[in-house]
């Protein structure tokens, strides 16, 4: 028989490695859903000390009830589905044409003359008030939704893109041009990587900018579908509860487009390259 050979530090510190991982997932998972517990348990006394009516302040598992009951009758994710379609397509709109008019003003002193005015005159001015224009100008209806969308959210796009074209420091861009890069390298291989940071910030900026105008807007576009009326209908017949499983819905959407989408494409590109940690 042999002596038991005692197990080296290494071994046991890589064997205690995956519960050290566990153990920090969960931390993570505690911590972030801490603050949801908390004001979940005091919505919930609010609720059931009948501070406020119960049909204008319900209790979060009546909330619930309903999530539940419009999303099995399909009702739900109709008006998700139509809300997401006409965000997608204005914000599309918007991060094509915001990227572009935002490098342009960053490479060219005449586009930057002509574009920043205009620029920073409309950016301080709330979406909500486009809205009445918009829908004289292009009718009721998801055209005129679309649109609006696209215009309110390109601000920040713009601003945010033009600044980082702007905050490239110059002496990459001669050491590129030393190299013999032309200008077509130059932009994509120096310009438009170290703006990239701004400009998903900007893209981050405009969707948030588009919810807001998307669901101000389909509760006066007259459109059939959407969260925005969905809760602006409720309001009618005080129906809290749904009105707050619309909004919960629209909590989820933005949160899924931040993880599955911005996060992931920071992941590939700014963190990989060690422009942000």
């Amino acid at each position: 028989m042999y002596d038991a050979v005692p197990a080296s530090p290494a071994s046991a510190t890589v064997s205690a490695i995956p519960g050290a991982t566990e153990d920090a997932r969960w931390r993570v998972i505690a911590r972030t859903a801490f603050p949801f517990v908390v004001v979940g348990g005091a919505w919930e006394i609010v609720a059931h000390l009948g501070i406020f009516p119960p049909r204008l302040f319900p209790p979060l598992e009546a909330v619930g009830s309903s999530f539940v009951r419009l999303t099995i009758a399909g009702i739900l994710p109709h008006h998700a589905l139509d809300t997401v379609v006409r965000l997608l397509a204005g914000f599309t709109l918007a991060a094509f044409a915001g990227v572009a008019i935002g490098i342009a003003m960053g490479r060219s002193r005449r586009a930057e003359d002509i574009f920043l005015p205009l620029v920073s005159i409309g950016a301080p001015i709330p979406g909500i008030a486009y809205a009445p224009l918009f829908l004289l100008w292009f009718g009721l209806g998801n055209f005129s939704t679309v649109l609006l969308v696209g215009f309110v959210s390109a601000f920040p796009i713009i601003f945010n893109t033009w600044t980082g074209v702007k905050a490239v420091k110059e002496i990459w861009v001669r050491s590129a041009q030393a190299m013999g890069a032309d200008q077509r390298r130059l932009f994509v291989k120096v310009i438009l990587p170290g703006a990239l940071p701004y400009i998903l910030t900007g893209l981050r900026l405009g969707l948030a900018q588009a919810w807001r105008i998307l669901v101000g807007v389909e509760m006066l576009a007259a459109v059939p579908w959407g969260l925005g009326w969905l809760i602006f209908g409720a309001r009618e017949f005080l129906n809290t509860d749904v009105m707050l499983a619309g909004i919960a819905v629209i909590a989820v959407i933005g949160l899924a487009l931040e993880k599955l989408v911005f996060q992931r494409l920071e992941q590939f590109t700014v963190v990989r390259w060690g422009m942000m940690t």
